[in-house]
């Protein structure tokens, strides 16, 4: 498998709404006690657990899908990204479908003809009144909602390398019920 977390580099981006894919990645890295390094000559950071990679473009958000070209083509691939369209603190779990307008989706539909790869939105919910999508995305994610929906994508990536079947996974996280606002994580 590999998990590409989708983000954008750099400090002025970190732990931005649209950077969850980042923040996934990096939580998966921990929890397996490994390093995401940059490799000689490749846009990307990645690191490998056995069979599997794990990996941050270093390209921005909408580009993407342009470091695919380095990464083998037979595994399997699973993208974790933002979701405007869900709250914060669920996630969602498809095996296909369209960008949505998502652009790093697009990216990497683009770059690999297929709309048939997994797919974890986390979701940032929509922007408050008067303030644009791009102010929403790049603006720091402190919600402790999104906190929680960062850490259902970290498990449910978790279980699908440990060989748990994505169709379990996707009955399992796509259930659960939409936090409320005055519920805090544990």
């Amino acid at each position: 498998m590999i998990i590409l977390g989708l983000g954008n580099p750099g400090s002025k981006y970190e732990n931005t709404r649209h950077n969850v894919g980042f923040s996934v990645t990096d939580r998966l890295a921990a929890f397996f006690h490994v390093k995401l390094r940059k490799r000689c000559f490749r846009p990307y950071r990645q690191a490998r657990i056995e069979d599997s990679m794990i990996v941050q473009p270093l390209t921005y958000m909408n580009r993407s899908g342009s470091v695919l070209k380095y990464l083998p083509e037979e595994k399997e691939l699973i993208v974790v990204c933002d979701q405007l369209d869900l709250p914060p603190g669920m996630i969602r779990i498809r095996q296909k479908g369209s960008s949505a307008g998502q652009r790093g989706l697009q990216s990497i539909i683009d770059e690999t003809g297929s709309e048939a790869f997994i797919r974890i939105y986390v979701g940032i919910g929509r922007p408050g009144h008067g303030q644009s999508v791009v102010e929403h995305v790049l603006a720091p994610g402190d919600d402790p909602l999104l906190e929680t929906g960062i850490q259902k994508a970290t498990e449910a990536v978790i279980k699908l390398l440990q060989g748990s079947d994505i169709t379990e996974v996707m009955d399992e996280y796509n259930r659960k019920n939409t936090p409320r606002s005055d519920q805090t994580p544990h």
